[in-house]
């Protein structure tokens, strides 16, 4: 079951980020969107690769740029997870069809999305360090998300 709160990657950079993050979505039953150029090959056989068995319970698509993704978002929110925000993931009030977007682990997004997007978060952290891991990050605010919206699927999360 699939719920529609959807996690959404621009260019990522490292195939183990983007494999934790599909797996993150297929355990929670959130729909991702990858949108390229990956910094990576992300073919059908090292896609299977980088989702494990997981990619059978996943709900994804691929865009080939910025401009296909923003097509198809219709009246959807476009919330931005970033370090140059100074607003607490905690403190914003989700919706039930939010796309929740992750930058590229190296550079972010650049400018003109973040200025695109309706609305930027962060996690707050300790103020000397620069930032947690892309992956983290999603499953701190995906997870949140699902809290704020009743959208879990009412399952227990095992972890291994």
């Amino acid at each position: 079951m699939f719920v529609d709160l959807r996690l959404a990657l621009y260019q990522p950079d490292q195939a183990a980020n983007t494999g934790a993050m599909m797996r993150l979505c297929a355990c929670l039953g959130i729909g991702l969107d990858i949108i390229e150029p990956c910094g990576f090959v992300l073919d059908d056989r090292r896609l299977r690769r980088t989702a494990m068995d997981y990619i059978e319970h996943l709900s994804y698509r691929r865009h080939r740029s910025w401009e296909e993704f923003t097509a198809q978002l219709g009246t959807r929110r476009l919330v931005l997870l970033t370090t140059k925000s100074d607003f607490p993931y905690h403190q914003f009030r989700f919706r039930r069809d939010d796309v929740l977007l992750a930058g590229r682990e190296s550079a972010g997004v650049p400018d003109e999305i973040h200025t695109r997007a309706d609305a930027r978060i962060i996690v707050p952290m300790q103020k000397t360090l620069r930032s947690l891991n892309v992956s983290m990050t999603a499953a701190i605010v995906v997870s949140e998300a699902l809290r704020q919206t009743g959208e879990s699927n009412d399952q227990s999360v095992a972890v291994r």
